[in-house]
């Protein structure tokens, strides 16, 4: 019973918790922007985000259960700060939400950037195999990337503290690793090193394809190590979990992805299973329409490949489809013409978008629409190349989002109230 009228009474103060400042995030004031224009809209079944919002009350208001949040593209996701500014604000809308940091991988062992949101660093050979690759050299899960060494002294570290940390940012604490990926002609396998030097050994799932290793106590970084003797160990992703209700908002990108990069990964839907998100944030596109021709049926079919291997996993997942941002492609040494295709692009969401259900968040025309991609760089937000934005930008983006996704949440909370 007082479980129950906790539960109202968090339905009644909430709405105008969520409208207040302090959890709203501000904005500048961009004249260019259509900021007035911030908000998901559905055009097809959407029913999938009233789950999702009432699992969001469970988290919120009883303390109980655990959402599970994907956020999937190229470039935009791999920098890491768009990712790391929603993640941030969904955590700072109460404590404790830290429900597990969800999948990473040590991209600067693949000798590629890393996200902003972790750190790694990495020892002996490796060698990487991307999803943007012509010609695959061995299977890809739900990262897009792998990692392989026959190097008995090679190592992986995390680090889950932030680059360039600031106050906002929360501490990611765990104590269950899995470490995805195969071996192949040997006994390689991969071992959790400890602060204290000793080593843990994992238990293998040869079905998920999965080592999984216990830790002792709580910990914020972890060093995998590579035991065995004999062939090649292959890491796919590192999830780093603890059994927590709360928020685990994972980024998945491949600089350069586009939709035929996630559909050659044979084991995504295999890992897919183990995240099993009931909201999964789409942000592929800028690269399947950077080229002079785009062709949209193609991009429309390819996207709804893509999310019937996601509605496989979970049939009640939420969609949201990200429209591309505005950008330029290079025609010559500094001189940039728009990227026309935006806007067949933005068409094509929205028919994904009403065939497949869920929501769209047109980013094109709240950053501005045509064009508007110089007045962002001329703002600081967007780099030169006009196809990026700055670190500042991104928090910018992410900050949109998160408004967004909170606007969508008030109504839900409205029609709850109106329901009790």
């Amino acid at each position: 019973m007082m479980k129950q009228i906790a539960y109202s009474l968090a339905l009644l103060l909430l709405p105008s918790i969520l409208l207040g400042q302090t959890v709203r995030r501000d904005l500048p004031d961009l004249e260019f922007s259509c900021f007035d224009r911030n908000e998901i809209t559905f055009h097809g079944d959407s029913s999938d985000f009233e789950t999702l919002f009432s699992k969001l009350d469970r988290v919120l208001f009883n303390g109980s259960d655990h959402l599970n949040i994907i956020h999937i593209g190229g470039s935009h996701v791999q920098a890491g700060t768009f990712t790391r500014q929603l993640r941030n604000d969904l955590l700072a809308l109460g404590p404790e939400l830290d429900g597990g940091r969800g999948l990473v991988f040590p991209f600067s062992a693949a000798n590629t950037n890393n996200p902003s949101s972790f750190r790694t660093r990495s020892g002996g050979e490796w060698k990487t195999t991307k999803n943007t690759q012509r010609e695959l050299d061995r299977p890809l899960g739900l990262s897009g990337m792998a990692l392989t060494t026959s190097d008995s002294t090679a190592f992986l570290r995390i680090v889950l503290n932030a680059r360039n940390a600031t106050a906002m940012d929360p501490s990611f604490k765990f104590d269950k690793v899995d470490v995805l990926g195969y071996t192949s002609g040997g006994n390689r396998f991969p071992l959790i090193v400890l602060e204290s030097g000793d080593s843990i050994i994992g238990v293998r799932d040869y079905e998920k394809s999965i080592w999984s290793f216990h830790l002792p106590q709580m910990a914020d970084s972890v060093t995998v190590a590579v035991g065995g003797a004999g062939g090649e160990l292959t890491v796919t992703g590192i999830l780093l979990d603890n059994n927590n209700p709360g928020i685990t908002v994972t980024g998945i990108g491949v600089n350069g992805a586009a939709l035929p990069s996630y559909l050659k990964c044979e084991d995504f839907g295999r890992d897919l299973e183990m995240v099993r998100p009931d909201l999964v944030i789409f942000g592929i596109g800028i690269n399947d329409a950077s080229g002079k021709e785009f062709h949209k049926d193609d991009f429309i079919r390819r996207y709804k490949t893509l999310v019937s291997r996601i509605k496989a996993v979970n049939p009640d997942c939420a969609l949201l489809f990200i429209t591309n941002n505005d950008s330029y492609r290079r025609v010559r040494r500094r001189v940039y013409s728009v990227n026309r295709n935006i806007l067949e692009v933005e068409d094509a969401f929205f028919r994904i978008c009403t065939d497949c259900g869920g929501g769209v968040w047109n980013l094109f025309e709240i950053m501005g629409g045509l064009g508007s991609m110089k007045d962002w760089e001329a703002a600081g937000l967007a780099k030169p190349d006009k196809i990026h934005f700055t670190e500042e930008g991104y928090a910018v983006v992410g900050d949109l989002l998160y408004n967004a996704l909170m606007g969508k949440y008030v109504e839900h909370l409205r029609r709850r109230m109106s329901w009790d």
